[in-house]
């Protein structure tokens, strides 16, 4: 029981997502935190008030973590298919400094 709870919570908090979905969500991010920084700076310049500017920035930055670190599905569409274990380049007759490498 505590074992299958012990697995459950690991697939929870582990967030594994595919490498296009970390192509995506880098784009997502850098372009969330631009954006934010933008308005962060001109809202604050406009009103001259530096609160606003790092609030607004706060803002965004959490925005930002809320839309990009959760391992959402869409950023698991396409995993990679991995060859079994063994089945690599074993017996490939491979030699480094006189010993072979299986």
């Amino acid at each position: 029981m505590a074992d299958e709870l012990l697995q459950k919570a690991q697939e929870i908090f582990e967030g594994q997502i595919d490498f296009e979905g970390q192509k995506q969500t880098e784009l997502i991010s850098t372009v969330l935190l631009a954006i934010t920084g933008v308005v962060a700076f001109i809202s604050g310049f406009a009103l001259q008030n530096t609160y606003v500017t790092l609030w607004l920035g706060l803002a965004g930055t959490a925005l930002t973590f809320l839309v990009v670190v959760p391992p959402y599905s869409i950023y698991n569409k396409a995993p990679e298919m991995w060859l079994p274990k063994g089945s690599g380049m074993s017996g490939s007759g491979i030699e480094i400094d006189g010993k072979k490498i299986n």
